[in-house]
């Protein structure tokens, strides 16, 4: 590897959802190939303990303030600053003024422009002081308003299950928020019959949609077939006892849980719209349906799980796919590429 680099990664946040999983999994995978990382941001419950056994330093930060006196005060000891989320973009501009300092780089994880701070977009504040923005994908890059080059999410490469047979469940894995349509994997898996051969839902994450969720499946006739489990610190697990995982999101930048589920040989069902399309066309057509096409997705569904060896190949194939081309270590190369052009 070349000259190691003094890395801190910066997002304004107290939580612990995909943005929060992404900077810990690439902080962590950067100190591995040597380099000094730090994070400022994030839940320090979860991410602390793992950041602080790699040798990694943790900074909450809730609010941008906080971004703003954390990034200042490591920036004579920095070579870049890796901001996620337009806050954090907003907080390193601020942090660093002008003159001598570290790179500034912006990571781009959702497929829309940044947002607005009163009448004034965020870009016009931020661009002109940013080295170099990093889109998590394709269908972020294009959406974002002006060009950032693609450095795709990466995940660790993990075996397979124990080889016992996986169970007769539809696993939906995500924040329960209204953008991630969860109501069209809910009614997908009613529509599909499928709990007449004893299939059966899991739901594991929470938010804000939790109780109206519930009342869906209860108004569907789906007691007693749902299982909610709420957040996961074992999703891989979840993911290998699981038979069919849907994504139903039609925003996803990428889609992590997918390519989690890809990493394990879990065959999908998702929507196909954003990152979900480059994860995963071209390998079965039952994997992607019309978003928001609740009786597309339960065609799809009902025609996976009663084929077991389709379903098998399916999981193979993504699996070789998420290890050629959405790796962990193509990812930190990737990253850090850009980092050494801005330098």
């Amino acid at each position: 590897m070349s000259e190691p680099l003094r890395v801190l990664h910066a997002i304004r946040s107290d939580g612990f959802a995909g943005v929060e999983q992404f900077v810990l999994r690439l902080a962590l995978a950067q100190s591995a190939v040597g380099h000094e990382v730090a994070v400022v941001g994030g839940d320090p419950e979860r991410m602390r303990p793992a950041l602080a056994a790699a040798g990694v330093d943790h900074v909450p930060a809730a609010r941008t303030a906080e971004v703003v006196r954390a990034v200042r005060r490591r920036a004579a000891a920095t070579d870049v600053v890796n901001t996620h989320m337009s806050a954090a973009d907003v907080a390193g501009v601020v942090a660093l003024g002008g003159g001598r300092r570290p790179a500034l780089v912006s990571t781009r994880h959702f497929a829309q422009p940044r947002g607005r701070v009163g009448p004034v977009p965020i870009d016009a504040l931020v661009r002109h002081r940013i080295d170099a923005e990093l889109s998590i994908s394709s269908a972020v890059a294009g959406a974002v308003g002006h060009p950032t080059t693609v450095v795709h999410t990466g995940v660790e490469s993990r075996p397979l299950g124990d080889g016992r047979p996986r169970d007769r469940t539809v696993l939906v894995a995500q924040r329960l928020e209204p953008e991630k349509h969860t109501h069209v994997a809910v009614r997908a898996f009613a529509a599909s019959r499928l709990a007449d051969d004893g299939w059966t839902l899991e739901i594991a994450g929470d938010g804000s949609e939790r109780d109206a969720v519930r009342a869906l499946a209860h108004d569907l006739g789906l007691d007693g077939l749902v299982r909610f489990s709420g957040f996961r610190s074992d999703l891989a697990a979840v993911m290998d006892r699981s038979g069919i995982l849907v994504a139903p999101c039609p925003v996803e930048g990428l889609g992590l849980t997918v390519l989690e589920a890809m990493a394990g040989g879990l065959p999908v069902v998702a929507a196909a719209a954003g990152g979900h399309v480059e994860l995963l066309e071209g390998l079965d057509e039952r994997t992607l349906f019309p978003p928001d096409d609740v009786d597309d997705a339960a065609r799809r569904l009902r025609e996976l799980a009663h084929d077991e060896p389709g379903r098998a190949d399916l999981g193979t194939a993504a699996r070789a796919r998420q290890q050629r081309d959405f790796s962990l270590h193509a990812q930190v190369e990737g990253t850090d590429a850009v980092y050494r052009e801005v330098l």
